[in-house]
């Protein structure tokens, strides 16, 4: 597809993040499995709940167009997708894993909130102003879910992570006080 206009951007722009979103949406359920948090593995659940939703929203934007969300592959999230899944092969600690987990996560959430706030300004700019509500209320989603993220990193995982770290220098210490 040649992109001569905004519009023709816009529209380039909404079928690679269906396609992410799509991605993530076979992705998650993974994601949700490999966590060994309770609370993580929910907040990825109702996330995956969410990206449906996203889904549909596009796809309502979609209709209103007149276009097909059909064409365009996603590489951004494809490639994040990939490091999740690399990580989640490698042999690590559950609670460190968690850890891992939520980093790969806001690394999404921080892609798709930079392409659904510059879909929204395109879509003001364009005076589609029921797509604009439709992906700003995305992007309160996105944004939602990258706090929930942080405060679940911040309140548990990070610590039990690095709490591991510590039990794992605990022997070395007690080795070198015995020479």
């Amino acid at each position: 597809m040649k992109i001569n206009t905004l519009q023709d951007l816009y529209v380039e722009e909404l079928r690679d993040i269906y396609n992410a979103e799509n991605q993530l949406v076979k992705a998650l359920p993974k994601v949700a499995q490999a966590a060994s948090s309770d609370e993580l593995r929910s907040a990825v659940e109702d996330h995956l709940e969410q990206t449906k939703e996203h889904v549909e929203r596009l796809d309502q934007i979609f209709e209103s167009l007149g276009e097909s969300p059909k064409g365009k592959k996603c590489k951004a999230m494809e490639g994040l997708i990939e490091e999740a899944s690399e990580t989640m092969d490698e042999d690590i600690a559950e609670n460190v894993l968690d850890a891992a987990l939520i980093a790969a996560a806001q690394r999404v959430e921080h892609y798709e909130i930079s392409v659904y706030g510059t879909l929204a300004t395109f879509a003001k700019l364009l005076g589609r102003e029921d797509d604009a509500d439709l992906l700003g209320q995305t992007l309160d989603e996105e944004k939602e879910t990258d706090e929930t993220l942080t405060d679940i990193a911040e309140s548990t995982i990070n610590a039990e992570a690095s709490e591991s770290e510590e039990e794992e220098e605990e022997p070395v210490a007690k080795k070198s006080k015995s020479r």
